[in-house]
């Protein structure tokens, strides 16, 4: 059977495996489904009822992004983990970090007030700032190969551009090297792929959809 991706087009967390199995060239479809009313077969397989979940076979489901992209890097050759343990442990605690950026990311979208909206951008500054603390040369995360932890922070660096031109926010206007890695990575095909066009048309929806603080703001 192959594989199947079931995704919704918004979702970061989803982002994060389109842009794996698109760098190893791995064969597979997508299902999207609608989290307001998913389908019960998704109910089924969906143990926290969120997205990604990977269809391995008629039985077997795989869920949480940082797993299914750790599994399909290992069913695959060329291996996107270092091998030194340690910085292997390293990436991972990185990509943990980079999930609670993401959830920033909706939050700021919903924040209901100024204040709430100011104190989620000041979160995420402070939060880049400890990423550029511990960046390298670059281009990637750790250094000249591409590897799984910078699949995973590609979709925040879709959201910070996307709200640069939605919102007129900068976050990262004072962080050279998070600035040279989002480049680097917005460029690669792959990254493009995940990045639906009408993303931008989906965050005006949710912003307004919850009357959020950020309606005023859209560009």
């Amino acid at each position: 059977m192959q594989l199947e991706l079931i995704s919704t087009k918004r979702c970061p967390f989803v982002q994060r495996s389109i842009i794996t199995l698109q760098h190893k060239g791995i064969e597979h479809r997508m299902t999207f489904v609608d989290l307001d009313d998913p389908p019960d077969w998704f109910r089924q397989i969906s143990p926290f009822g969120k997205v990604p979940v990977l269809r391995v076979d008629d039985d077997t489901v795989i869920f949480e992004s940082a797993v299914i992209n750790e599994y399909l890097d290992d069913i695959t050759p060329g291996q996107l983990h270092p091998a030194d343990p340690l910085q292997r442990a390293l990436n991972r605690s990185w990509i943990e970090f980079g999930g609670g950026c993401l959830s920033l990311t909706f939050q700021l979208m919903v924040a209901p007030d100024r204040e709430s909206y100011d104190g989620i951008v000041a979160e995420l500054e402070a939060n880049l700032a400890r990423i550029e603390a511990a960046l390298g040369d670059g281009p990637y995360f750790n250094g000249d190969k591409f590897a799984l932890i910078d699949a995973a922070y590609a979709p925040l660096f879709i959201r910070l551009d996307t709200f640069a031109d939605l919102f007129g926010l900068a976050i990262a206007a004072n962080l050279p090297k998070i600035q040279a890695w989002q480049q680097t990575l917005l460029a690669l095909p792959e990254v493009q792929t995940a990045r639906v066009p009408e993303l931008p048309d989906l965050f005006r929806q949710l912003v307004t959809s919850r009357n959020a603080y950020a309606q005023a703001l859209l560009r």
